[in-house]
């Protein structure tokens, strides 16, 4: 048994939901399918709704371009007319069920996170609904019933537990060998307090489909989307860039955190666990060979696999004077930002300890400032402490490979390259392990 997960551009047409369904029925195995939105409907429902927040009276017509775009892959998928039919009834009620909220929106200008978490699961929930009806034998499931969440630090966090044990007795039609395609819903959960509608993040279907995977201890996570695997290094960037044919759990992880998206980050820890192997494979080109990632992979001698980067990087510096020698400083920082919810990428600090340099993202730069010049008031106050030191616009890259582990030289040749083009490092971070320069 396997889990195949199946992305936005991969259910975007009615081209590549055809071969969504060829890939899906030549498995001669069980198997699990977890699908997201159709591309781009996600960005949609989120802008209908700020329109629709704004008292724009035009979220109809964009709302109305939803319906059609639904319409018309059904139409380019479905031939059988009593299928259709149904499928149509089925689709049509979401969509009247999203319509109504819309226009409630609309009418009281107010969108809260409940409300908007509803809005989007309707991406998944109908693209589900069109896969279900299109691949034969498949059982339609619901994510909403087996994902939970709980509320921490302001994001919705997986309650693993619980989410293992409802999966487990969820599929097990699947795992008995009675139902050969399940059918998942990614991305979307519920509070496990509330039952309120909640999800996993943007890119959540992937976390979805490692959940199950490692819940039901599949042989393989199958993650399919519009490239042949993971790159060197971003191909929009660099024309010489290539598909890497292994990468280490390790190795994945640190691509993921440092920009390259061809994974939701937080997918890989539970297949990690389980020595579970994910494969990256192209929809459009399902003969590639693609990626695979797990424990121990071949090193082919190089001694980096890849090269990262993350855009609108805001860096805030913490220093003063009495930072020296004093215990808990540093404590008193990521506490703060965690109580208001601020992830931080990069941590810089000198030997001396007078100064910390937090690498954050541009959207959250704002916030981050204003939770810690409130944590270090006094001390900013009385001047042992300097205000906060912000630089913003910035570009975080990251060189990645577990052989640079005692490889001498590594560094001095990513500063030699970058010194010879004129380009200056404004903070460095690199971890006992060697396996990511940033």
């Amino acid at each position: 048994m396997k889990v195949l997960k199946f992305g936005g551009t991969s259910v975007g047409s009615v081209e590549s939901i055809l071969n969504v369904k060829n890939i899906v029925e030549t498995c001669n195995e069980p198997v699990a399918v977890v699908v997201s939105a159709l591309c781009g409907i996600t960005d949609q429902l989120i802008l209908t709704s700020q329109m629709a927040k704004a008292g724009d009276a035009k979220y109809i017509d964009s709302y109305n371009d939803m319906v059609e775009r639904h319409h018309a892959i059904i139409e380019g998928v479905i031939k059988d007319g009593v299928q259709k039919a149904a499928l149509l009834y089925a689709v049509d009620g979401l969509l009247s069920d999203l319509k109504s909220i819309y226009h409630g929106v609309y009418l009281i200008k107010d969108l809260s996170e409940k409300t908007l978490n509803a809005i989007v699961s309707y991406g998944e929930r109908l693209s589900s609904n069109i896969v279900a009806s299109l691949i034969d034998g498949a059982k339609l499931y619901d994510s909403l019933t087996f994902i939970k969440t709980e509320k921490k630090q302001c994001k919705n966090m997986l309650v693993s537990d619980l989410t293992n044990t409802l999966v487990v007795e969820a599929f097990k039609e699947l795992t008995d060998g009675a139902v050969k395609v399940a059918l998942v819903p990614g991305f979307i959960s519920t509070d496990v307090s509330t039952g309120e509608v909640t999800n996993l993040g943007r890119g959540g279907s992937d976390y979805t489909a490692s959940i199950i995977a490692a819940a039901l201890g599949a042989k393989a996570l199958e993650i399919w989307t519009d490239v042949d695997g993971f790159m060197t290094a971003d191909p929009r960037v660099i024309n010489s860039a290539y598909t890497i044919d292994t990468l280490s759990y390790v190795e994945a992880m640190e691509l993921c955190n440092f920009g390259a998206k061809v994974v939701y980050p937080p997918t890989i820890y539970p297949v990690c666990i389980k020595n579970i192997p994910i494969y990256i494979k192209n929809t459009f080109r399902p003969d590639a060979q693609g990626t695979v990632i797990q424990e121990e992979c071949t090193d082919e001698g190089r001694a980096i696999k890849g090269i990262s980067s993350i855009n609108d990087t805001s860096l805030i510096t913490v220093s003063g004077l009495s930072m020296v020698g004093v215990i808990g400083v540093n404590q008193r920082i990521f506490s703060a930002l965690a109580k208001g919810g601020i992830s931080v990428f990069l941590v810089s600090q000198t030997s001396s300890e007078n100064s910390t340099t937090l690498g954050v993202q541009d959207k959250d730069c704002n916030k981050a400032v204003e939770v810690l010049t409130r944590e270090f008031e006094k001390e900013i106050k009385v001047g042992s402490m300097y205000p906060m030191l912000v630089q913003q616009g910035l570009a975080a890259v990251s060189i990645v490979g577990e052989n640079m582990h005692n490889m001498p030289g590594i560094a001095g040749k990513l500063f030699g390259t970058l010194g010879r083009n004129g380009i200056s490092v404004i903070a460095f971070a690199q971890g006992a392990k060697e396996t990511n320069i940033s």
